[in-house]
């Protein structure tokens, strides 16, 4: 599943082809792709409407539109492409809008999980998540106070997008190997001085990812290279790059976890 730095980069590369472009009309292939509407009620809404800016919010993209807000979560297979007018649509595009630039965004997703929301109100699907973090909210003191009211394994903890919003399984292996924190360590147990330094490991290995463009470990997102960099996640039996120990895979709440039994040790 994408994580927030390849939601991240492709926010970022669409966004020059989407501001100030008009909707003219919408192609729904598989109306179950549309989460909050009936297709027909979808194409009618979002035709006319001009794009004012593009974010992200966790891992849903966050298309802002003149009287709405089209989010979109690429969930296990989905991705977003900008094509030209003539293009024909591929095998699993299932939603795609006619630009006024002559060109066409596409939601391509193999597996149909992914959905998209046009709403006046975002906070309806984004309510419920927890704080960015790279956003401001996200500190030493808020990560400790709100570790210590918990009693739950690190790792499910920090997939819990109500907890901290857009780490996903690749992100919290790298990040809790950087903070020398195991994954199966409960969250009560942090001490401030190890919240300290796992919030500079997530915010620290976010970045790298987001400047290294996401991973790119299948065949459902292209074009990262992070995953050459990677510290311990897909490199079972691997020497660790900080004191070559070799890195065990575990599972940890139905997730496969890979972590360095000498750097992170389990207290």
């Amino acid at each position: 599943m994408p994580e927030l730095p390849e939601v991240e980069t492709i926010v970022r590369a669409i966004k020059p082809e989407l501001i100030g472009r008009t909707v003219l009309s919408a192609d729904v292939l598989w109306a179950r792709t549309v989460a909050t509407s009936s297709a027909n009620k979808f194409k009618e809404s979002i035709r006319g409407q001009r794009v004012v800016d593009v974010a992200r919010r966790a891992k849903y993209l966050d298309i802002i539109l003149k009287n709405h807000h089209l989010l979109i979560h690429l969930r296990m297979s989905g991705d977003i492409i900008i094509r030209r007018k003539n293009e024909a649509p591929e095998k699993h595009d299932r939603l795609i809008l006619h630009l006024s630039s002559g060109k066409k965004l596409a939601f391509n997703d193999t597996r149909k999980f992914g959905r998209v929301w046009l709403t006046d109100q975002p906070e309806t699907v984004l309510g419920r998540l927890g704080p960015e973090p790279l956003g401001s909210d996200f500190t030493p003191d808020w990560l400790y106070e709100n570790l210590r009211k918990r009693k739950r394994q690190l790792k499910p903890l920090l997939l819990d997008q109500t907890f901290l919003a857009g780490v996903g399984n690749i992100y919290a292996d790298e990040s809790l190997h950087l903070a020398k924190l195991h994954p199966l360590g409960l969250s009560n147990a942090v001490t401030k001085k190890q919240a300290e330094a796992l919030c500079e490991a997530i915010r620290s290995i976010l970045r790298e990812g987001i400047r290294r463009n996401g991973s790119s470990i299948d065949w459902v997102y292209r074009g990262g290279d992070y995953q050459n960099h990677f510290r311990v996640y897909d490199r079972e039996g691997k020497p660790c790059p900080v004191c070559g120990t070799k890195i065990q895979k575990l599972t940890v709440g139905q997730r496969g976890t890979h972590v360095c039994p000498k750097c992170q040790r389990l207290r």
